[in-house]
């Protein structure tokens, strides 16, 4: 983004008066007229075909530009397709603060693995702009808490990288799926702070995040931010064996039982495993004490 002397002894008083009439009015004009043009865009349609540069106005209030011609993708979901715009000038207004700063990620994961980064975090935050950002400040440190304690207790407080269990690795591709397993029949085991794993969720989650992660899903092992998004991919688009996703199950006041819904569903939930669940449901109410948010209801499920 761009952002935008001369003396002459003779006559200076006549152009100082000159720029005093004339400075007003010009200043008053662009005033009047830009930011009605800058914001007067369309609403976005899902299924609509856009190209590079159009510029939509989301069901959030919020607007996006096209970085890639997209039969209508959701600009809250790839920035691979969509990047936020400033509509008062266009332009990325940047990130903005996380709700949990990285005093107190810190604190609450000392012993975490150095590829579980506070900067890759935040990083994968910009990817989905409604992730910890809706329903007001407490809503969105219950997002920011809920997602935490999930992923922490999927990675052993953020140990864990891959799936520990190298025999599953070859049970995860799916050859019945058009596009097959091209990395490899064993390539698609669980990686990340959510464990992505299955050809399926690589290529969807790879589409989604303009990632190339079906042909190469080692890339959610390698680089911090990559990771971190895979994990906010399926958090705020996939249900899961549940009805809802994370996402909508915090903002939408079912509590954070239909969290681990949407992750492990029965395996856990309705006698499946308590322990897991409590599990789950401790790591949510140490986060929520040290960010100083209530847990809310129906913790459980």
């Amino acid at each position: 983004m761009s952002r935008f002397r001369v003396t002459i002894a003779m006559a200076a008083a006549s152009l100082i008066g000159l720029f005093a009439v004339l400075l007003p009015t010009t200043t008053a004009s662009a005033e009047a007229v830009t930011p009605a043009q800058a914001c007067d865009y369309p609403d976005w349609v899902a299924g609509s075909w856009y190209n590079a540069g159009d510029i939509v106005r989301y069901t959030d209030g919020n607007h996006y530009i096209a970085e890639h011609d997209n039969p209508g993708y959701d600009p809250v979901i790839s920035t691979w397709y969509w990047d936020p715009y400033n509509c008062d000038g266009g332009g990325d207004p940047g990130p903005t603060d996380f709700v949990i700063s990285e005093a107190q990620f810190n604190q609450l994961f000392p012993n975490r693995n150095p590829f579980y980064t506070y900067a890759g975090l935040v990083q994968a935050t910009e990817a989905f702009p409604a992730f910890a950002s809706t329903g007001g400040d407490t809503v969105s440190k219950q997002e920011a808490a809920a997602f935490l304690a999930n992923t922490a207790h999927e990675t052993g407080d953020y140990v864990h990288i891959v799936e520990q269990d190298t025999s599953n690795y070859p049970h995860y591709c799916d050859p019945g799926q058009s596009f097959g397993c091209p990395a490899g029949d064993a390539a698609y085991y669980g990686r990340g702070p959510i464990q992505l794993s299955w050809n399926f969720n690589y290529n969807a989650a790879g589409n989604a995040l303009g990632l190339p992660l079906l042909t190469n899903p080692w890339l959610v092992e390698q680089d911090s931010a990559v990771a971190w998004k895979t994990a906010l991919w399926y958090w705020m688009t996939q249900s899961g064996p549940g009805t809802m996703t994370a996402h909508d199950a915090i903002v939408n006041g079912h509590g954070f039982g239909q969290t681990i819904w949407a992750i492990n569903g029965s395996l856990e939930c309705n006698g499946g495993n308590p322990g897991q669940v409590q599990s789950r449901v401790d790591r949510y109410n140490t986060i929520t004490g040290l960010i100083g948010v209530s847990p809310g209801g129906n913790l459980y499920c």
